[in-house]
């Protein structure tokens, strides 16, 4: 899995295209502020591990980036750019699920980007040395 995490000042997104088809339609867009933008590519390879330990690793890799931050905002973007290696749908589906409900349930605001869309993303991200992280988890 590799993951590049921004610290947005503000971030938002807008719906551009569908690349699922069996995806459900969305057709707004969502404004964060102050907030932890992660770009998450899961790979094949994951997939031959638990998913509870890909996604605990994901999520306390999200948490420190956030303490570093001084954040309680997450957001779950599916970004298939850092890698050649793609994980399936279901998979990747089921791990943002579960991260993303382990980050609620930690008191975190957790939220996802619509999966299976190219977005159009507005982001504001200052120019400090933890304000941009990627890791291969």
């Amino acid at each position: 899995m590799k993951v590049l995490v921004i610290y947005c000042k503000s971030f938002s997104y807008h719906p551009a295209s569908k690349t699922l088809v069996d995806i459900e339609d969305v057709t707004f867009g969502e404004n964060y502020s102050e907030c932890i933008a992660a770009f998450i590519q899961v790979e094949e390879d994951d997939e031959s591990k638990e998913l509870s330990g890909r996604e605990k690793k994901l999520v306390n890799h999200l948490k420190w980036t956030a303490r570093k931050n001084n954040t309680n905002t997450i957001i779950l973007h599916s970004f298939a750019h850092l890698s050649d290696s793609k994980a399936s749908v279901d998979y990747t589906r089921s791990l943002f699920n579960l991260a993303q409900k382990r980050l609620q349930n930690g008191g975190y605001t957790a939220n996802q980007t619509p999966f299976g869309y190219f977005l159009d993303l507005s982001i504001e991200a200052p120019g400090f040395s933890l304000a941009r992280i990627w890791a291969s988890l």
